[in-house]
């Protein structure tokens, strides 16, 4: 289905890609540029082809079968069939951290990890919706998304990086315009390219929660669940007690709810949306489907 939030993606990506073909036309270097496509687009194709296996591994998780975890099973299986996808591995990671988080290159290749943290803070009804949620980012394939977005922000560092080794160093041999410009260009770029990076994973959590309320058909308990997350890494993360993988921040972007996130101007470069504008969505959902009320049990 086409929403809002998947126009607001194609805006994005359309705009980044502008960025990079500006950023290679501005710097006349079309080869330089090419070079760093391939670069670039080689490292995060390894990370797209093997993402699951990186994620899991990052986060210490460890696979479960039916008959040692049938409730969380059952779950998925209640969700999956709902939404109409393969059914992933399923995965438990041993941290105190609440969060939960899915990968994989593709819905045949997809695996779902649950930390110990989340499973104590929420009750069933809730992790069913988290599960919902997780399953909705592998049902609109946001893998290959932020792949995508990545490789080309990527591209965008790199060639502004090597435009200003080029400037310090006296290369180049040919006048490329005003100086200041091109100066301007070197450091807003990159800050360009991530703002708008940041910008389509946030559009990518807001779609996934819409969609992983539909398919549960159970928003206001993923409202519930969201707001206990953010409450409980909040609370653990005062206390000292999250561990390096918690706050591991090129795992944020998987999490369902990200440590790193914060208020005020640095949500611009956060990727998810601040936690009451998400709730507040869920609502709207809510009251769409005729649902009133915080459903948590």
């Amino acid at each position: 289905m086409f929403t809002m939030n998947n126009l607001k993606t194609l805006v994005l990506m359309a705009l980044l890609t502008g960025v990079l073909l500006f950023v290679g036309q501005f710097f006349g270097g079309t080869g330089g540029l090419v070079i760093a496509l391939i670069f670039v687009g080689i490292m995060n194709f390894v990370m797209y082809w093997f993402s699951d296996k990186i994620a899991l591994a990052a986060m210490r998780s460890h696979e479960v079968t039916p008959e040692e975890e049938p409730e969380l099973h059952a779950m998925v299986d209640r969700v999956v069939a709902a939404a109409g996808i393969p059914k992933p591995k399923v995965y438990i990671s041993d941290n105190p951290s609440p969060n939960a988080f899915a990968t994989g290159r593709n819905p045949e290749h997809a695996a779902i990890a649950v930390t110990s943290g989340i499973r104590n803070l929420l009750t069933p009804r809730e992790l069913e919706a988290v599960i919902g949620h997780e399953l909705g980012h592998v049902r609109n394939r946001d893998t290959l998304l932020s792949t995508g977005a990545g490789t080309m922000a990527g591209v965008i560092t790199f060639a502004a990086r090597m435009a200003m080794f080029g400037a310090m160093f006296g290369g180049g041999g040919r006048d490329r315009g005003n100086m200041f410009a091109q100066l301007a260009l070197i450091l807003l770029a990159p800050i360009a390219a991530m703002l708008i990076q940041m910008a389509i994973s946030r559009s990518r959590e807001y779609q996934a929660d819409k969609t992983g309320s539909e398919i549960t058909r159970d928003p206001l308990a993923l409202a519930s669940a969201l707001s206990k997350l953010e409450g409980g890494n909040k609370r653990l993360k005062e206390a000292g007690v999250l561990n390096e993988q918690s706050e591991n921040p090129a795992m944020a972007h998987l999490f369902i709810v990200s440590p790193l996130a914060g208020g005020g101007f640095t949500s611009w470069f956060s990727t998810h949306p601040p936690i009451e504008q998400r709730i507040e969505r869920l609502q709207e959902i809510a009251n769409e489907m005729g649902i009133g009320g915080y459903r948590t049990s």
